[in-house]
């Protein structure tokens, strides 16, 4: 964690920064780089729209490689989510698609799996009034339940136990949204005291702890 500088510099001048197994590494870093609190937001926007250039060029000719999909996916989704509300209701279907497209060619990515959760679980939360509104202002939404988000964040858990504060925290809000008691409290209890490495994980404590106080 905090060594993105330092991959970035070792990718951008390794033999072949032509190869794609290079280029799609050089997104996530970017992607991660641009998550760090320490840079400003203009530096931000620029580091993601060029990891999605990056990727794009990519995309035809490595069609069957499912970092390669699963990059353009999270890639699209903060370019999108930087050109504000309307853009990114425009690209969610595009985003979902190519999430699907990686979970096809790798089904046992845990992350991958976490981030089709997590699509799920931000539609199916979106309320009611907010749904109309955007769909009168913009355009249809897509839907989704709390039971498909379910489904990939359990399958992301058993793919790779405890890989991920927030996987574990989304699978206890989850069986909370469905009124599971027992099976949400033993999710938020393994949240809340998941050793904390990054914000994420200072975040699905104090989430989950609060979720179980009441």
């Amino acid at each position: 964690m905090g060594r993105y500088e330092e991959c970035y510099n070792i990718l951008i001048n390794c033999k072949d920064p032509e190869d794609i197994e290079v280029k799609w590494r050089l997104c996530r870093v970017l992607y991660n780089m641009a998550k760090d609190a320490k840079y400003d937001e203009q530096y931000k926007r620029a580091i993601i729209s060029q990891a999605h250039e990056i990727i794009t060029s990519e995309l035809e000719r490595n069609w069957d490689n499912f970092a390669v999909h699963k990059w353009y996916a999270l890639t699209l989704d903060a370019k999108s989510s930087i050109g504000g509300v309307k853009e990114k209701i425009k690209q969610l279907e595009n985003v979902k698609k190519h999430m699907d497209l990686a979970v096809t060619l790798n089904p046992n990515d845990a992350s991958l799996l976490h981030m089709l959760g997590e699509w799920c679980f931000q539609v199916t939360e979106l309320p009611w009034h907010q749904r109309k509104t955007i769909e009168t202002l913009f355009a249809s939404l897509p839907y989704s339940t709390y039971e498909d988000a379910l489904e990939y964040f359990l399958r992301a858990e058993a793919a790779q136990p405890r890989f991920y504060s927030i996987n574990l925290l989304r699978i206890g809000c989850c069986y909370l949204k469905l009124d599971k008691g027992d099976q949400a409290k033993y999710y938020l209890k393994l949240a809340a005291s998941y050793p904390a490495k990054s914000n994420d994980d200072h975040r699905a404590n104090k989430e989950a702890a609060e979720l179980l106080k009441k």
